[in-house]
């Protein structure tokens, strides 16, 4: 059974960076996309960025672009997200996702697994 592991939220001020870290388990990943998401209170879950590693591609969302930076370690099935320059409007709970095929898509509803999330709170 897919298992992913979130980790490396916290408080950090304004201006100031942060990494998370999404860890795989239970299957073996070479075909999948792993994307981030985030959720504000009172927002809908909205795509932040993703990478799928057979066709060497990544994708962010505008609102991102420029300050963070998604990467992949193959050896450990592990994806890292690198937020940089964070700001008061990137609070929110960030969850990793995982969907089988190299297209990468922004749609909630095409990722398969999920996990628990991990909130990043940018204070001002």
């Amino acid at each position: 059974q897919v298992q992913l592991v979130e980790s490396g939220g916290g408080l950090v001020q304004a201006g100031g960076s942060l990494r998370l870290s999404c860890a795989a388990f239970g299957g073996t990943f070479s075909y999948y996309t792993t994307a981030w998401f985030r959720q504000a209170p009172g927002k809908e879950r909205e795509f932040v960025v993703a990478i799928s590693r057979s066709a060497g591609t990544t994708y962010y969302a505008d609102s991102v672009k420029g300050r963070f930076t998604i990467s992949s370690d193959n050896a450990d099935n592990t994806v890292y997200l690198q937020m940089n320059t964070l700001k008061p409007e990137d609070t929110a709970v960030y969850y990793c996702a995982l969907r089988s095929g190299y297209r990468i898509t922004q749609a909630v509803r095409d990722y398969e697994y999920w996990g628990q999330g991990t909130q990043v709170t940018v204070s001002s």
